[in-house]
């Protein structure tokens, strides 16, 4: 069977990429760019850094510095109606996931209108909106090289999934030397959510060579430098190799989906508004622990790729390190449970079988090896609490 394999049409990695903006719209044959970040990015001077850069070619790029974390379909209208009321040929996403993301919605909606609804999974965008050049400023969701945004429906608290070759970006440029400034909080909760994509990419059923290659790549990487950054986020050589982790693990997910951790990270997420990274950390020893039976040759290899298991080891404390490690992982990075993090107890078991149900109906969960019933995800939930 074959893999169909979608990736930018130019990727640029390395100290000094984002510098390269002028050059690859040039390239594109763009010249009218409008930057969509968020107001850190401009507070840091990142966007006047690629304002000035462009200037200097003789290109003047504006900026929509609206977008929220983990955004919405009201938080997008804004960048939809500047880009429909604009003359811009291309888009630059600056920042993290949240920017990244809101700037694919508003790439497709802004050039052929509807609403986010319209574009919902099961249907899979291939339309060509904007051309978006994405430069990642976290080393986590690896939203740069996917061909998926999720943006909220806040009348429903629905995080919906759109997915298609319509999102992905024409070009990424990967620059760890933008992650530098990240704090540490920041760090940790975008770090795990980057082991978490390689990780579930590896076990879902729909993984393949290709995939599985970017996966163990993104774990050898990630693995020994998750600590190194939280702890000294000055660490210009753990900042290289978490940075190139995530967009493997992009890359890997993109090609073979998520699974289980991230079906019922999104309604915890929509519901409670914790941060998307924070909430698949939440879950991933819980989910890991469930999944194994069904899976115990793989995620003994990635506790190897992580480098917490040794080819030695059978796969059974393979596994067992593996789970030692994440829990060990949570705590150092002070992930807290849903009760640290100060969500109402009667609300959450509450909304457990709707949040059961949601995680369902993303389809994720189906990837994953071991597919779990709606009851089954609400015993996961309240273990978490």
């Amino acid at each position: 069977m074959s893999t169909q394999i979608i990736l930018p049409r130019v990727m640029q990695v390395g100290e000094g990429a984002s510098q390269e903006i002028p050059a690859i719209l040039t390239s594109l044959g763009c010249s009218r760019p409008l930057i969509i970040t968020d107001k850190m990015m401009v507070q840091l001077g990142y966007a006047d850094s690629i304002q000035t850069r462009l200037a200097a070619q003789s290109i003047t790029a504006e900026v929509f510095d609206d977008t929220v974390p983990e955004p919405t379909v009201s938080s997008i209208q804004a960048g939809v109606d500047t880009v429909r009321h604009g003359n811009y040929d291309s888009i630059i996403a600056l920042g993290g996931g949240s920017p990244i993301d809101s700037a694919k919605a508003i790439s497709i909606l802004g050039k052929f209108g509807g609403t986010m609804r319209d574009y919902k999974f099961p249907r899979i965008v291939n339309e060509e909106g904007l051309p978006i050049i994405a430069v990642p400023t976290t080393a986590g969701t690896g939203s740069e090289v996917t061909r998926f945004t999720i943006i909220t429906d806040e009348t429903t608290d629905e995080k919906m999934l759109c997915v298609g070759i319509g999102f992905m970006p024409v070009a990424a440029l990967v620059d760890f030397s933008l992650t530098l400034s990240l704090p540490a909080r920041i760090t940790a909760d975008t770090g795990i959510d980057a082991l978490t994509h390689a990780m579930e990419a590896y076990v879902s059923k729909k993984a393949s060579p290709y995939s599985d290659s970017q996966a163990l790549s993104a774990m050898r990487l990630i693995g020994p430098n998750l600590r190194r950054v939280f702890h000294d986020g000055t660490d210009k050589a753990a900042r290289e190799a978490m940075m190139l982790g995530s967009t493997l693990a992009g890359i890997a997910f993109s090609n073979a989906s998520v699974a289980l951790v991230h079906g019922m990270s999104r309604p915890i997420g929509a519901a409670f508004h914790v941060p998307h990274g924070l909430s698949n950390a939440m879950l991933l020893p819980a989910v890991t622990e469930f999944s194994i039976p069904e899976a115990a040759e793989r995620y003994a290899d990635c506790a190897r790729a992580m480098g917490v298991a040794t080819e030695q080891d059978s796969t059974d404390v393979a596994n067992s390190k593996l789970m030692d490690e994440l829990r060990a992982l949570n705590d150092e990075l002070q992930v807290p449970t849903p009760e640290q993090f100060g969500i109402a107890r009667q609300q959450f078991f509450d909304l457990m079988p709707t949040m059961a149900e949601q995680a369902l109906a993303s389809g994720s969960p189906n990837n994953n090896p071991r597919v779990p019933s709606a009851e089954q995800i609400v015993e996961i939930y309240k273990q978490l609490w």
